[in-house]
């Protein structure tokens, strides 16, 4: 039990989970639809799978846009869907 203590972060911004995705809809105010994908292999088959997930992030300040590399942040439920918020952008669509 003391490990498992000792394991979690003291800073509950730690904690936080981090995933970088792309955003693939800025239709609706102050939210962004982000996708993350990732590379996996299949337990038995071995073959490589590609899965992605959506995710809407909340976006303050209409900054970002549509094929735009952003870094989405974990945070507490702002409306049914938004559980995320985006932290910073990495790259700006052309």
């Amino acid at each position: 039990m003391d490990q498992k203590l000792a394991e979690m972060p003291t800073n509950l911004r730690q904690a936080r989970k981090e995933r970088e995705g792309v955003v693939v809809s800025d239709k609706m105010d102050k939210t962004r639809v982000v996708v993350v994908s990732w590379n996996t292999t299949h337990s038995r088959y071995k073959k490589v799978l590609r899965r992605s997930t959506r995710f809407h992030a909340h976006d303050e300040k209409n900054e970002s846009h549509t094929g735009d590399r952003v870094q989405i942040v974990e945070t507490r439920p702002m409306s049914k869907l938004k559980r995320w918020r985006i932290s910073q952008i990495l790259e700006k669509s052309a």
